[in-house]
């Protein structure tokens, strides 16, 4: 069975051969203390910040994922996925076993300089190979049918670029930086403002739907990039966008 690998953070003392990170394996079933640890009780993977408990939590090993437990009365613990854009679980504190869903993750934990901070890796985990049997009747059709060689979906990657470069960035591009963005692929040579948000609209209504729902929330309609805002939230959340399609973009400058 393949084992969850805990990569010990780089305050422990690397390993003698070719100073790589240490690394703790645990089979299903296993369990490693996280903290500072106690005098004369080391715990298996040491955070030396003094802002972190002594006993902050625990890793237990399943399967083909892992169960972080937060032995905190007060902080909160993130355990951020390193293959998404920005994808996150936050564990409360007292939370036990809460279930990690990502094969590769980085826990932070509050301290008093940077965030305390370890890694863990989980087997890949196993997908249906192909679709799902059923029988008779209509075909399911696709909800989100978004075509990768469109314009429309180098419009939509646009807009959500900055999110998928760095999911703290709080503003969407507008009509103007998209058509800037976009310019130098030969298909957009001639793209302008009003094509660009032709484009949108054409998400909005079309390929995603979201009229009704910007028709049932009034604020949605009245704020300013609203649309923008929706279509970049809706793409990211069901990853119609993700990392790998930013290769169709033009390189950016200065890179």
């Amino acid at each position: 069975m393949d084992t969850v690998i805990v990569q010990l953070p780089e305050s422990r003392p690397e390993s003698a051969s070719g100073g790589r990170p240490a690394l703790l394996r645990m089979g299903p079933g296993e369990a490693a203390l996280f903290g500072r640890g106690e005098p004369g009780r080391p715990v298996a993977i040491p955070l030396a910040d003094q802002g972190v408990s002594r006993r902050a939590g625990e890793v237990t090993a399943a399967e083909d994922y892992w169960r972080l437990s937060n032995f905190s009365a007060t902080a909160t613990y993130v355990v951020e996925n390193l293959e998404g854009a920005g994808e996150h679980v936050k564990v409360a504190p007292g939370r036990l076993g809460a279930p990690v869903p990502f094969e590769f993750s980085r826990v932070l934990l509050p301290a008093l300089g940077e965030p305390a901070a370890f890694k863990v890796f989980a087997p890949q985990h196993a997908y249906l190979d192909g679709e799902s049997g059923g029988g008779g009747g209509e075909r399911t059709v696709s909800p989100f049918a978004l075509d990768p060689t469109s314009k429309y979906f180098l419009v939509l990657l646009a807009l959500c670029e900055p999110r998928l470069r760095s999911p703290s960035a709080a503003a969407v591009p507008g009509a103007t930086d998209v058509v800037a963005r976009l310019r130098a692929l030969p298909s957009c040579r001639g793209l302008t403002r009003s094509a660009v948000n032709y484009h949108i609209d054409y998400l909005v209504v079309a390929k995603l739907r979201l009229r009704e729902s910007a028709d049932e929330d009034p604020a949605v309609g009245a704020r300013a990039g609203g649309k923008r805002e929706e279509l970049v939230a809706l793409a990211l959340r069901f990853d119609l966008v993700r990392e790998e399609h930013l290769a169709l973009l033009p390189p950016r400058r200065g890179c």
